[in-house]
């Protein structure tokens, strides 16, 4: 999915909020933000594989769309750290019966799994 169908007015709902959070990364992001604002560096270490560049790839997009705040602290070395805004709480609380629904599903396949 491109990121231009974010913006394009003419998708359904979903297109355009799954092309906010589509990627590897970005619901794992939105997850560790929940808990409050975090630097980058403590956000690469709870998400083992995710490199620098990508981490700054998906948190630079996900402040366009407006889900996350960067806060960079005037002191030396610069600190920066990332919360979720308002509008990436809302998505947050709106992802949640999803997430429900995806448990619920693992639990299925791991039962169907067993029973064979």
């Amino acid at each position: 999915m491109t990121r231009s169908r974010a913006q394009d007015p003419n998708v359904c709902g979903v297109t355009a909020a799954i092309a906010v959070i589509d990627g590897k990364w970005k619901t794992a992001l939105l997850w560790l933000l929940e808990s409050g604002p975090h630097r980058p560096g403590e956000l690469r270490r709870q998400l083992p594989g995710l490199s620098e560049k990508v981490l700054t790839q998906a948190l630079r997009e996900m402040e366009s769309d407006g889900l996350v705040h960067r806060e960079v602290h005037d002191v030396l070395p610069l600190k920066t750290v990332y919360s979720l805004t308002t509008f990436g709480r809302e998505l947050s609380e709106a992802l949640a019966p999803l997430s429900d629904w995806g448990h619920r599903r693992l639990e299925k396949l791991t039962q169907a799994q067993s029973a064979s």
